[in-house]
């Protein structure tokens, strides 16, 4: 297992429901295939004085903010607090963590927000897991297709890693912060702490507690 990419340097925080699926992954985006399996088996067991099935295998927390003009579909946990605002569509097999945010005409699938993820504005979120905290500025896109539509890899410094899937968007770390209209490509990986400047187009990794300003120019905070 990579000590840089794995499920506990990118989220030491732990704050989602699949964390315990996660941590028996070599590497985070394999629990993707199996998501939708994974949020039914955790939607029987949520507590019911906390949560309703409001439709078949759609579990939202009775305090969690839900517009009306909302598109919700299955399997799809929203957390206690979270807030799903106007014309988010969230396409099925979606956790959306504790006082999360999905905003305006952001759409969400197969994928994991951890607490607190902020994607407010014009998001596209792909196959990807977002970890605590971490915030997506207006128009970022989480792309999760090659233009070729081959097999996504992860690339990592000087070695490749395949991943199997024909579709993966991003693994953004805890406390990341990615700027407006940036797209991130498909395997990208975003260390925590990091920020990614914006209007940036982004493929790779970045280190954890890094600057990206463009694929030459990346600095540490440190």
């Amino acid at each position: 297992m990579s000590n840089i990419i794995d499920t506990v340097s990118l989220f030491p925080s732990k704050r989602s429901l699949v964390y315990e699926y996660l941590i028996k992954t070599e590497y985070p985006w394999q629990i993707l295939p199996d998501l939708k399996e994974i949020i039914i088996e955790i939607g029987k067991k949520l507590s019911k004085e906390e949560y309703e099935e409001r439709n078949t295998n759609i579990f939202i927390s009775k305090s969690a903010k839900i517009s009306p003009d909302a598109e919700i579909r299955a399997p799809a946990i929203i957390c206690k607090d979270a807030e799903i605002r106007k014309g988010a569509y969230i396409r099925g097999s979606v956790i959306v963590g504790e006082g999360c945010v999905v905003g305006n005409s952001t759409e969400i699938k197969n994928s994991v927000l951890f607490d607190k993820v902020q994607a407010p504005h014009y998001n596209y979120i792909g196959d990807s897991i977002l970890g605590y905290g971490a915030h997506l500025g207006a128009g970022v896109v989480l792309s999760n297709l090659k233009s070729d539509k081959t097999e996504v890899s992860v690339h990592l410094n000087d070695r490749s890693i395949p991943t199997g899937a024909r579709k993966l968007g991003s693994l953004i770390g805890d406390l990341a912060e990615i700027g407006c209209n940036s797209v991130l490509n498909p395997g990208t990986v975003i260390g925590r702490c990091s920020n990614v400047y914006p209007l940036c187009r982004v493929r790779g990794y970045v280190s954890e507690n890094s600057i990206y300003k463009s694929e030459k120019d990346i600095i540490s905070k440190k």
